[in-house]
C-alpha cells in the first residue's frame, strides 16, 4: 500500500489507545460470535428437522407414555409411509453432571426413519444381535473416550437399577448440525426389564408421503385417538423442536438485544476515540494539506485507520471465538451443537468493518473540512 506507512504511523502514535480500541472490537466480536453459536445450538433441532416427519405425543404431557398398539394403527393411516418410536431413559453415567440424551429405540425402524444418522452396516447388525447392545454418537464417544466393544454401566433414575450396555457401533451425522451426542439402546431390552408401563412407548415419529399434507394428517391422527385413554397431540418435527426452544423464553430476542447494546456501545467508544485522535493530530493533518494532499486523501486516511483497527480487533475476536468452539460443548451436554459456521464469521467481519466505517466517518469528515490556516493557528 503506497501510503501504508502514514496509516501505520498514525495508529502507532498512541499505541496503548490503539490497542485498547482494537481490544474493544475483539471483545465485541467474540461476544457476537459466542451469542450466535448459542443461538444456533438452541435452533439446531429446528434447523435439521425433517419436513416429512411428524411427532406424536401423549396429549397430557411428553412424560406420559403411549400404548405400543398405536404403532399399527398409525401405519394404516393413508399417507403415512413409516412409523417408529422411542423412549426417554434418563440415566446417569458415573456422575449426574455427565448429561447426555439416552433413547430406547425401535431396532427395526429407527435407522430407516433417521437416515441422516449414519451407522456402518456391520456395526448395526452387531447391535441387532446383542440384546444389551448400544449405538453412540461420535461426539459422545469422543467425550468419554468410548470405543466399540466397551461395556458401559448406567444408573437408571426413571427406571431404577444399574443397566449395562455393550457399545456395538458409533454413528455420525451427515450434516455438521446433526446431534451426535445421543445414546441409543434397544426398546425391547427396556420393556423386558422395567417394572411399570410395560407395552408403552414415549412417543412416535411418523414419516408422511407428502409434506404438504402434514396439517391434514396431524388432524387425522389426533382425531383417530380422540376420547381414548391415551389421546395424542401431533406436530410436525420442526414445530415440536421449536416448542422446546420457546420453553426457554425468547432466546433470539434476548441475544439480539445483547448484541445490539454491545455494538452500539462499541460504536460510541470507537467514534469517540477516533474523534480524539483527529483533534490531537489537527496540526499534522493541516501540514499534509499544506504540502498538497487533498481533502479526499485526508478523509480516506482517517477512515482507513479506523478500518484497520476494526479489522485487526474483529479478526482477533472472531479467531478466539473459533478456537473456543473447537473445544466442543462447554456445558457438559446441554448444548451438543456448539459450532461457529463460516457464515457467522463472514457476518461478524462485515459488522466489524461497518462499525469501523460508521465510527470513523464523522471524524474523517471533520478532518477533510479542516482549513489549513485555522488548524496551524491552534496550539
Amino acid at each position: 500500500m503506497k501510503y501504508g506507512h502514514l496509516i501505520l504511523s498514525g495508529l502507532l502514535r498512541k499505541k496503548i489507545r490503539t490497542g485498547l480500541t482494537a481490544g474493544s472490537f475483539a471483545v465485541a466480536l467474540f461476544l457476537f460470535a459466542i451469542l450466535a453459536v448459542v443461538r444456533g445450538a438452541f435452533q439446531q433441532g429446528v434447523d435439521v428437522a425433517g419436513a416429512d416427519r411428524l411427532v406424536v405425543l401423549n396429549r397430557v404431557s411428553i412424560i406420559q407414555p403411549l400404548p405400543l398398539a398405536y404403532r399399527d394403527r398409525l401405519a394404516r393411516i393413508p399417507g403415512v409411509t413409516q412409523v417408529t418410536f422411542a423412549n426417554w431413559f434418563g440415566g446417569v453415567y458415573q456422575d449426574e453432571r455427565n448429561f447426555f440424551p439416552q433413547f430406547a429405540i425401535d431396532r427395526e425402524t429407527y435407522r430407516q426413519m433417521f437416515p441422516e444418522f449414519v451407522v456402518p452396516d456391520a456395526e448395526w447388525q452387531a447391535f441387532l444381535a446383542d440384546r444389551e447392545g448400544a449405538i453412540v454418537g461420535e461426539a459422545l464417544a469422543e467425550r468419554f473416550t468410548w470405543k466399540v466393544g466397551d461395556r458401559i454401566p448406567i444408573r437408571g433414575t426413571i427406571f431404577p437399577g444399574t443397566w449395562e450396555f455393550n457399545i456395538r457401533g458409533v454413528y455420525r451425522g451427515q450434516r455438521v448440525q446433526d446431534d451426535t451426542s445421543q445414546f441409543w439402546f434397544r426398546w425391547d431390552y427396556l420393556d423386558e426389564r422395567k417394572s411399570f408401563a410395560k407395552g408403552f412407548v414415549g412417543w412416535y415419529t411418523v414419516r408422511i408421503a407428502d409434506p404438504d399434507a402434514a396439517v391434514r394428517l396431524v388432524k387425522t391422527i389426533d382425531e383417530l385417538f380422540a376420547n381414548s385413554p391415551s389421546e395424542t397431540r401431533t406436530d410436525t418435527e420442526k414445530a415440536f423442536a421449536a416448542s422446546w426452544v420457546k420453553q426457554m423464553g425468547n432466546i433470539q430476542l434476548l441475544l439480539l438485544s445483547i448484541g445490539s447494546v454491545v455494538f452500539f456501545t462499541l460504536l460510541l467508544v470507537a467514534g469517540n476515540t477516533m474523534a480524539i485522535a483527529v483533534r490531537e493530530r489537527t496540526r499534522e493533518l493541516a501540514v499534509l494539506k499544506a504540502v498538497g494532499f487533498s481533502n479526499g486523501f485526508v478523509l480516506t486516511l482517517v477512515i482507513a485507520e479506523t478500518l484497520v483497527v476494526a479489522a485487526v480487533g474483529g479478526g482477533v475476536g472472531l479467531g478466539l471465538a473459533k478456537l473456543f468452539t473447537l473445544r466442543g460443548d462447554p456445558t457438559g451436554g446441554l448444548l451438543p451443537f456448539f459450532y461457529l459456521p463460516p457464515s457467522v464469521i463472514i457476518l461478524g467481519a462485515a459488522l466489524a468493518l461497518a462499525v469501523g466505517l460508521m465510527a470513523g466517518i464523522l471524524p474523517a469528515l471533520s478532518a477533510a473540512k479542516l482549513r489549513v490556516v485555522d488548524a496551524l493557528r491552534r496550539v
